[in-house]
């Protein structure tokens, strides 16, 4: 549930504004919340100084607090296509959609919002058009990362590219705020197009259903499974308005391909079961969702039998494995299979986030004077400012939620600054 503020001569920047799911709103307590979102109080009460939002993708815990919160700051919203077309839907669920203004913006434009110069660079990770930007002030230039991996052979949208990166090296880049959710990791992360050839070992020696439970927002994925479903003969469906939403972002934006067909969910029952191939949220055995409601045989669309197949093409989240591991008994109760990452030697998963080799060659690209890891545990910030102070970055800075970063014109952090917390939100 992201949510960066950058400030400078009275004005301030936010970088995101996502959600989380069932988590509790006070750390150690056992209750949770459906959804949630850091506590935006230090920002709503003084939002006349707040130029604007930059949204970097189209991932739930970087968008996904926006229609819920934007009343409470009512101003600009700057992203690319595809992620300006997935907010537009969630605006319209809670009549918003008219009320927000949105600006798209390109690989390598530049805005200017308030006090800041912004500046897009695309990169790869599991969603379309995700960016990276710089964030330039008359005290400084930050680069800032968003989620990201090194990718040569994505199933979607361009290989990754090193020049723009090296480029910055010669722009005096005061601090980069980089992702550390793979810091703990060496080597480099597989491509998606090694994931998609374990999908298709996995899925072309089955003879019963098969369901895939992954991340709606991983367009690429789907992609993915829709190749392998022609390439095996089997029909795609998704179950979950969440999976509809995005593929139907993704053909808007042109990003969905015309030669991959979807049929519609309740037309799965009429196919014999080698010919089933479904798409469905729940990887994080979310109560609500399709793969729980497919655990205890109580989605409309679609019934397992015995000896039907269930693959988790998703990380299992840390807090997350005992809701994993009781839907995975719910269905081997019933004799339905299930396949997790660790079950098995072939690819059925990669993150979208770069691990350490990945985190030492953008280092020594961008050449920064500062490093900043965000977007982690505190394990994995610690990681990553190894990896910095590794790959020859002057200085690493770790802080904390509510740590107020100094960053001209002298380096401090000043800690718990800022009040933070969590809000729970209605959907």
């Amino acid at each position: 549930m992201n949510m960066n503020l950058y400030g400078h001569d009275g004005q301030w920047l936010m970088v995101d504004c996502g959600v989380s799911f069932n988590e509790p709103l006070v750390s150690g307590d056992i209750s949770t919340s459906e959804v949630v979102c850091a506590d935006p109080r230090f920002i709503s009460e003084q939002k006349e100084r707040l130029a604007g939002i930059v949204i970097t993708h189209a991932h739930e815990d970087h968008v996904g607090a926006l229609p819920f919160l934007w009343r409470r700051f009512k101003c600009p919203i700057y992203t690319t296509a595809f992620t300006a077309e997935v907010l537009r839907r969630k605006l319209a669920q809670v009549g918003l959609l008219d009320q927000v203004p949105i600006i798209e913006v390109d690989d390598k434009e530049t805005k200017k919002i308030g006090v800041f110069t912004v500046k897009w660079f695309g990169l790869t990770h599991s969603v379309p058009e995700p960016y990276a930007m710089t964030i330039e002030t008359p005290a400084g230039r930050l680069f800032h990362t968003g989620d990201w991996k090194i990718d040569r052979h994505p199933m979607l949208g361009k290989s990754f590219s090193s020049t723009a990166f090296k480029a910055l090296a010669k722009e005096n880049v005061l601090a980069m705020v980089c992702d550390s959710t793979n810091a703990l990791k060496a080597g480099f992360s597989p491509s998606e197009r090694d994931c998609y050839q374990g999908l298709l070992q996995t899925i072309a020696a089955e003879k019963n259903r098969v369901v895939v439970g992954c991340f709606s927002s991983n367009v690429a994925r789907l992609v993915a499974l829709g190749r392998i479903a022609k390439e095996t003969g089997r029909y795609l469906a998704l179950i979950g308005r969440s999976l509809i939403n995005m593929v139907g972002a993704a053909r808007v934006t042109g990003h969905w391909p015309e030669d991959i067909p979807i049929i519609e969910a309740s037309h799965l029952g009429y196919l014999p079961r080698e010919e089933v191939l479904a798409v469905v949220t729940g990887s994080q055995g979310e109560p609500r969702a399709t793969l729980n409601r497919l655990a205890v045989d109580n989605c409309f669309d679609l019934s397992l039998d015995a000896d039907d197949l269930v693959v988790f093409s998703a990380m299992r989240i840390p807090g997350n494995e005992q809701a994993i591991d009781r839907l995975v008994s719910q269905f081997k109760g019933r004799k339905i299979r299930t396949l997790q990452a660790h079950d098995t030697e072939l690819t059925i998963h990669v993150s979208g986030h770069p691990c350490q080799e990945e985190l030492k060659q953008l280092y020594t690209w961008v050449q920064p004077q500062l490093a900043i890891p965000v977007h982690g545990e505190p394990q994995h910030l610690d990681a990553n400012a190894d990896v910095a102070k590794s790959s020859h970055v002057p200085d690493q800075l770790v802080g904390r939620n509510g740590d107020l970063y100094q960053l001209a014109p002298t380096v401090s952090i000043r800690r718990q600054a800022v009040k933070t917390g969590r809000i729970a939100l209605l959907r």
